[in-house]
């Protein structure tokens, strides 16, 4: 009876005991995240994944995420569509995150104040992408690769990118200055260095038309009247309405007008419309940051032509 009743034990307490001894054992990596050092489980095979810039990024490394933003925004992603539908970009469905039962959640940008939440789930990273938007950009590929066991592969995509950026900013030079614009329907905002499109001043090298504009999330709100007066050589516009889908005035028909025709920017043809969803919604994805160098670079071509 004894010998039996310690069997049982034995039996029960074994899973117990080597539950813990498989998890010391399991293979980890550490990685740098927007709130410091995580250590994560290496190559995850259920990811879910509520950021369009790690999404991006994803993607350029082939990595298919089995969780998704119930929206993917940009067309090159439409392939993830039969990834699980998870939440919003704002907020996790938790029910359906928990039923995924992901080994990896990656949050960022807009679902950053949701980390809490989620980690009652299982390994969360914050990989949020701030205003220093290349660098920030290339610290996130390099701790994908780490995580998903692509390291050779984000080395390669680096290079391109480190390549791409140093062409753009090249052509850059004796260009004048630019205009960073971001419009919302009839609304207009203006964005300098340090901002979330700052990017043209900080990186491709642009210099500010504007002095003093805010860094905040939603920039300075501007009027014609203003973009007359600083008269930019160029303007880079950002379209919020289009990046989201919604049914606003299109920044083409908010900037056609008689003040901004005054500009240098205007006259010489130089008021560049960048891809919205790239910038709005997906600023820091490698895709994105690649394909808005290429749209600034054939920008700069074009005034050579």
């Amino acid at each position: 009876m004894q010998i039996s009743k310690t069997l049982t034990a034995l039996g029960l307490a074994l899973p117990l005991a080597v539950a813990p001894l498989a998890q010391a054992f399991a293979a980890d990596v550490t990685v740098k995240t927007a709130r410091g050092e995580a250590t994560v489980p290496e190559a995850p095979k259920t990811v879910a994944v509520f950021d369009m810039a790690a999404m991006d990024t994803l993607d350029a490394l082939g990595v298919k995420p089995a969780g998704r933003p119930d929206k993917l925004y940009l067309s090159r992603l439409s392939g993830l569509e039969s990834a699980t539908p998870v939440g919003t970009l704002f907020e996790p469905d938790l029910e359906a995150l928990a039923g995924l039962g992901p080994d990896l959640t990656i949050i960022g940008g807009r679902s950053a104040t949701q980390y809490d939440n989620v980690a009652q789930l299982g390994p969360v990273i914050d990989m949020t992408i701030g205003t220093d938007i290349v660098a920030e950009a290339r610290a996130r590929l390099e701790a994908y690769g780490k995580i998903f066991d692509k390291e050779d592969k984000a080395k390669e995509l680096d290079d391109a990118l480190v390549a791409k950026l140093a062409e753009v900013q090249d052509e850059a030079k004796g260009k004048g200055d630019a205009l960073v614009v971001m419009t919302n329907g009839p609304k207009i905002s203006a964005f300098g260095p340090g901002s979330r499109f700052g990017w043209i001043h900080n990186a491709v090298g642009m210099a500010p038309a504007a002095k003093d504009l805010s860094v905040a999330p939603h920039g300075d709100a501007i009027s014609f009247e203003f973009i007359a007066e600083t008269n930019p050589d160029w303007i880079f516009v950002v379209d919020r309405g289009q990046a989201i889908g919604a049914d606003e005035q299109k920044a083409s028909d908010t900037l056609d007008n008689p003040l901004v025709a005054q500009t240098n920017a205007a006259k010489n043809g130089h008021i560049v419309y960048l891809n919205s969803a790239d910038a709005y919604i997906a600023g820091g994805g490698y895709q994105a940051m690649m394909e808005m160098l290429t749209e600034v670079g054939k920008a700069f071509e074009a005034q050579e032509g």
